[in-house]
């Protein structure tokens, strides 16, 4: 038993070891892909992109590293986006995991909890980001991805992950 036991957190942590390492590799590459594409990249929320698919495909643990990690990572690798924003960034990533879980508990439903969560961190990520921007911590406008294009993206990762956790039990 104790064996098998084992092998199952061996298992997991091998899963989500490879994930974050394509989670890095994704982010390292992002500017490389913006540009090859010439499209603003940031409109699609890489970040969320790689959140979503970590809460869907490995634990509720490793998600909050990789909330953590990937705007610090991006940070030290290409020095963007700014440190601030960055942990802006890494703040509203880690409310949202947060939120979806206390959310999911309260709610029995993941496409709402999830859009719920995604909304709540993004109206604490915009009042942060005002903050910030008064101070003088960080330039630039308020808002830089139309509000229809980041409500569009909610739709989807929340469809998202509805369609691969509806039946998941933790």
């Amino acid at each position: 038993m104790e064996t098998a036991l084992n092998l199952i957190k061996s298992k997991n942590f091998a899963k989500s070891a490879l994930f974050d390492i394509l989670a890095l590799a994704f982010v390292y590459f992002i500017p490389a892909i913006a540009h090859f594409f010439s499209f603003p990249l940031y409109y699609a929320d890489p970040m969320r992109i790689v959140l979503i698919l970590c809460i869907a495909h490995t634990s509720k643990s490793n998600s909050f590293i990789i909330a953590l990690t990937l705007p610090v990572f991006s940070f030290i690798i290409a020095s963007h986006p700014s440190m601030y924003k960055s942990l802006l960034i890494a703040s509203e990533l880690m409310l949202n995991i947060y939120l979806f879980y206390v959310i999911s508990l309260k709610l029995k439903n993941v496409f709402g909890a999830m859009l719920a969560s995604i909304v709540l961190s993004k109206i604490f990520y915009y009042a942060a980001k005002y903050v910030f921007i008064s101070g003088g911590l960080i330039d630039g406008s308020l808002v830089t991805t139309p509000v229809l294009i980041q409500a569009a993206a909610a739709l989807v990762f929340s469809i998202y992950a509805y369609l691969i956790l509806r039946n998941r039990t933790e």
